[in-house]
């Protein structure tokens, strides 16, 4: 029986064995296979995080409008007898620009002129007469108020033939012509438009947050795509009271220097304020930023020792930023990189966290702090 177990047990442990070592073998060939089945490289392009001098700014889109601006119109009907302007021209302020008919109106001015002579030299004769009692205060009071009555109605005759002549209200250029000569206008036609260009008035909107940093007399660039090699100056000169409910936005207005007239009331422009004292911040390209609801991220670039091949073996590590403001294609990183940090640029989407990376900077992300729209 001894014999028997001894036997037994023996038969039961190399059993036992081959299982175990037979999960053993396995347990290393998969670990083996899984150790050839590492990450593949991955191509990316990488920048290297830079510190700047940063000057705060404000930037907005305003809508420029003229410092005087008006389209003329005549108050009364009447047709048009002569027109004294030609379009695009400057005038000065008083300057004749349109003439109505007003034949019938001047005659009936004459006629009302001639009956407040009447009343006055009337009233003449009874101021000599009432002194010696020889007309009663009745009729010195009638004949006063008759020549107060003529004079007025004269004078309203003479308002309404002044209506028949439109002046210009103030200096400035008169835009293209409406009208004609022998035209019928109706009260509040357009004959024509007038603007003071120089100098000129730029409205935009503003955050509320960024109102703190403007005040008046602040100074202002405005550039427009008219002109893409030219900028204006100005300063800020009105900052509306109110703050806007449905956007949280406050108005501001500038005035802007508008030599040659080149900006019109109108178009629209891109207003940039220089607000605060000059900071420095660590830069990054925006496109080097994963943006996501937990936090963003930049996958940063490291090496671990060398390949067989002797190059430096590069791997991605992650890491989690505090962004600030953006300028052109740069973003201000507070917190989370350093300058001298080499950072990947592009091709983040197809990396994580140590995936072996091979650098290709032949083409990199825009890191232009001020850049312009170019013509493809």
């Amino acid at each position: 029986m001894k014999k028997r177990m001894v036997i037994m047990l023996v038969a039961v442990g190399v059993v036992f064995g081959g299982i175990f070592g037979f999960q053993a073998f396995k347990g290393a060939m998969i670990k083996k296979f899984m150790s050839a089945q590492a990450q593949p490289p991955q191509t990316v392009s990488t920048v290297t995080a830079t510190a700047q001098e940063w000057l705060p700014q404000v930037k907005a889109v305003g809508s420029l409008r003229a410092m005087r601006g008006a389209d003329l119109a005549p108050e009364i009907p009447g047709l048009v007898a002569a027109i004294q302007f030609k379009s695009g021209d400057e005038v000065k302020a008083g300057d004749l620009l349109l003439q109505l008919r007003a034949d019938s109106d001047l005659a009936k001015l004459k006629s009302l002129r001639a009956a407040a002579e009447l009343a006055a030299a009337t009233f003449k004769r009874d101021q000599e007469l009432i002194k010696v009692h020889a007309i009663s205060q009745a009729t010195y009071d009638t004949d006063s108020a008759s020549l107060k009555g003529a004079v007025a109605l004269a004078e309203e005759q003479q308002a309404l033939v002044a209506k028949k002549s439109i002046r210009a209200p103030f200096a400035g250029r008169i835009g293209i012509r409406q009208v004609d000569l022998g035209q019928y206008l109706g009260a509040g036609d357009k004959i024509a438009t007038l603007q003071v260009l120089d100098p000129i008035y730029v409205d935009f909107y503003i955050p509320q947050q960024e109102l703190g940093r403007l005040k008046v007399g602040e100074v202002v660039t405005a550039a427009t795509d008219t002109f893409p090699n030219e900028t204006f100056k100005g300063e800020i000169s009105a900052i509306d009271p109110k703050v806007d409910t449905d956007t949280r936005n406050v108005q501001v207005r500038a005035t802007l220097k508008n030599p040659g007239n080149k900006l019109l009331p109108g178009m629209f422009a891109t207003i940039s304020i220089l607000s605060g004292q000059a900071q420095t911040f660590v830069t990054l390209p925006q496109t080097a930023i994963t943006y996501s609801p937990y936090g963003n991220t930049v996958f940063l670039v490291e090496q671990k020792g060398k390949g067989t091949d002797g190059k430096p073996v590069l791997l991605a590590k992650q890491a989690f930023v505090t962004t600030g403001r953006t300028r052109g294609d740069q973003v201000a990183i507070l917190k989370g990189v350093k300058a001298g940090d080499t950072v990947v640029g592009s091709g983040q989407l197809k990396i994580k966290n140590g995936t072996p990376l091979i650098v290709n900077n032949a083409v990199t992300p825009a890191d232009n702090p001020a850049p312009k729209p170019e013509d493809r």
